[in-house]
């Protein structure tokens, strides 16, 4: 894996073959999670989704929880390793017991292993560049990407087949063996590693102990000074300008929750919507749950697309190609893939039944608004955050999905929409919030922070 002018470095290997691995782990066991709360405990549908779209938010908050260990005490191979124990634990608990009691404990010690470990994984594949190699930056994340969709697709295809043969059991099984592979493989690399230390070794504050001092001495600022002035009494300048580094991404991220609401659906409403229809696809016949495999398909089969063929043709076009850019596009394809999917559910609410091979038109739609958002939303977190804040973005990032599943669990608790309305309801909702992220980005102040020159790996 080399370019002209620079190497990737060597031990990014052992980070990406973890990210599959886990990614197989996490989607696998997600992928089955509805259908083995509908079938096997009987829980109502509407009830299901809500559990679902809980549980995945519950993965996005806990990046929080991580991002404040891993910046400000353990580090983030500490925290990675560590927390990945956990994660391990709560498969071992869905694939031993069949309860709605196990369920919650399985879901909560996942939610808190995937979701600590998050913004410590991708942020840590970003701390092994230096300035000599970063511009294959958006490369890595591409490769990234590809890994966790590569494992997504394996998964998503083998758990529901699992299911129905061989039970809950070997069905949440699998991906825990396939967690604890990712595990190993991460500890393999630790000698190799570049590792950033934890702020509270540096004395470098982080975003939260800034954003309480500032709050705690308010009433000091002066007419014209910003919220984080305040904190002058306490931090340096340098530290209250990557606070407001942080404070600038989040505003810019704050609507892409819409997106994540839309986009979890493919694990849930979409779902259950393929349900209705009809599975024999050219003779085959899939499970529901099948079908999601669409996306990590056709996220691989895309990223290659767009990365060397699309994004290189509009800059000789002329048409700049900005993170920004290409995340404003995206939110406007999202909600046009639930127009998609409402117009679908339209005949299967008049009892007709029509072949699943329809939803591959909004989940192309879906596959291309994510790839424009959600991969270069990495590479847009990781680059605008100084050092000491990198997981505190990247946690910022993710907590855009845990506000996204929020919404819709909210939204299929209080059960107001039913049919292709509940679809038609996200996709106006994600058209407003479009116009809303255009105007947003369009003010953002883009900033860039990488690692030292000269890295070298330290050992833990």
């Amino acid at each position: 894996m080399t370019t002209a002018a620079a190497t990737f470095p060597p031990q990014i290997k052992y980070i990406v073959g973890n990210e599959a691995c886990e990614r197989f782990s996490f989607y696998g066991m997600r992928a089955i999670l509805t259908v083995f709360m509908v079938s096997s405990l009987l829980m109502q549908k509407h009830e299901a989704t809500t559990v679902y779209h809980l549980f995945v938010s519950a993965c996005y908050l806990t990046p929080l929880l991580g991002a404040w260990i891993s910046d400000r005490f353990w580090g983030k191979y500490r925290t990675i390793l560590t927390l990945s124990l956990f994660y391990c634990a709560g498969h071992g608990v869905l694939a031993l017991w069949e309860s709605k009691a196990a369920l919650y404990w399985g879901l909560g010690l996942i939610a808190l292993g995937a979701g600590g470990i998050k913004p410590c994984v991708s942020a840590y594949v970003g701390d092994q560049f230096t300035r000599k190699n970063k511009s294959l930056l958006p490369k890595i994340f591409d490769i990234f990407y590809f890994a966790i969709n590569f494992g997504s697709f394996f998964s998503t295809m083998l758990t529901p087949w699992v299911l129905k043969r061989y039970g809950s059991g070997w069905a949440f099984g699998i991906p825990g063996i396939l967690m604890g592979v990712a595990t190993l493989i991460f500890w393999l690399g630790r000698s190799r590693y570049v590792h950033v230390p934890p702020t509270g070794k540096t004395g470098k504050a982080g975003f939260m102990p800034i954003f309480w001092t500032a709050l705690r001495h308010r009433d000091v600022r002066r007419r014209g000074q910003d919220f984080f002035d305040a904190a002058r009494v306490r931090y340096s300048a340098d530290e209250l300008d990557g606070a407001r580094a942080a404070k600038d991404v989040f505003k810019v991220f704050a609507t892409v929750s819409v997106f994540w609401a839309l986009f979890d659906q493919h694990g849930s409403s979409w779902v259950l919507q393929a349900a209705q229809m009809d599975l024999n696809v050219l003779g085959f016949q899939f499970e529901a749950a099948q079908i999601s495999a669409l996306n990590p398909v056709m996220v691989m089969c895309l990223i290659p697309i767009f990365s060397k063929g699309i994004y290189p043709l509009l800059e000789k076009l002329g048409v700049g190609v900005t993170p920004l850019r290409r995340m404003s596009t995206g939110m406007v394809v999202a909600a046009t893939s639930f127009v998609a999917a409402a117009l679908i559910q339209v005949p299967l609410d008049a009892g007709r039944q029509i072949s699943v091979a329809w939803q591959f038109i909004p989940y192309l739609l879906l596959t291309v608004a994510e790839i424009m958002i959600s991969i270069t939303g990495l590479e847009f977190a990781y680059t605008q955050a100084p050092r000491q804040m990198k997981s505190t973005i990247m946690s910022f990032w993710f907590l855009t999905v845990f506000a996204g599943n929020m919404l819709t669990a909210y939204v299929s608790e209080i059960n107001k929409f039913q049919g292709a309305s509940f679809f038609y309801f996200f996709a106006g909702l994600m058209a407003a919030v479009s116009g809303l992220f255009i105007w947003t980005a369009a003010r953002y102040k883009v900033r860039e922070y990488i690692e030292h020159d000269v890295a070298e790996p330290i050992v833990d």
